[in-house]
């Protein structure tokens, strides 16, 4: 698949251009449009317990599969957050994507499940990561722009959870409290992640998770 991405970094869109009779694999609720004769399929990859580990990671138990017909066609795909969107190129190295950042690979790609953390009692206070490994295009999206970070051998970096896209799956990585339990309760900082290099880390420059915050006190609560 070829992918040119508009509209970034805000409403980023994801025109993918597929070969003839070409694969690719999409997760529910991507799909904005596609050109004719196009055909989907829904179902379990990986079977029933490819579907549980998908789900137990947040995302979809069913992913959709696009085929093209003999002469190719254009399957265009996007976020429900406003934000842009990443191609990332696979050739056998493994990168960990925070669950809900996938949006589609094409075929050769493994998309497998990992719990990378302890859930906690805030709203970014679980980190879990689906595992991508394999030869060929990854489309992952944020919410917000996409920051990126390359990390030395040895050299460690902090990142609030709800931030992380991603990261290679040399960096190792370790979710903690951002300071005491004191700072963490009512300094609105939560949990985050101390990733160690080398490799790449990418993040995002806005929260799911303060967006939620932020639009919960604006809503009116019932009198008694």
């Amino acid at each position: 698949m070829e992918v040119t991405i508009k509209h970034r970094p805000s409403f980023a869109l994801a025109v993918v251009e597929m070969a003839p009779n070409e694969n690719v694999q999409v997760e529910p609720g991507a799909m904005v449009s596609y050109s004719d004769g196009i055909t989907v399929e829904t179902k379990m990859k990986g079977g029933l317990m490819g579907g549980l580990k998908r789900a137990l990671a947040g995302e979809d138990f069913f992913q959709n599969r696009y085929q093209a017909p003999a002469q190719g066609g254009e399957l265009t795909l996007a976020q429900a957050l406003p934000g842009d969107m990443v191609v990332l190129p696979l050739e056998g190295q493994e990168f960990m994507l925070q669950s809900g950042a996938y949006m589609a690979n094409e075929e050769g790609v493994e998309v497998d499940a990992k719990w990378g953390g302890a859930k906690g009692f805030f709203s970014s206070g679980s980190l879990i990561m689906l595992k991508l490994s394999g030869r060929g295009k990854l489309l992952a999206g944020c919410y917000g722009a996409v920051e990126e970070r390359v990390l030395a051998a040895g050299q460690a970096y902090t990142v609030d959870t709800g931030h992380i896209v991603g990261f290679d799956a040399s960096v190792q990585f370790e979710v903690k409290r951002a300071g005491s339990w004191k700072s963490t309760i009512l300094g609105g900082e939560g949990l985050v992640v101390r990733l160690t290099g080398p490799g790449r880390v990418l993040m995002q420059t806005r929260s799911e998770g303060a967006l939620i915050g932020w639009i919960l006190p604006q809503i009116p609560q019932k009198s008694n």
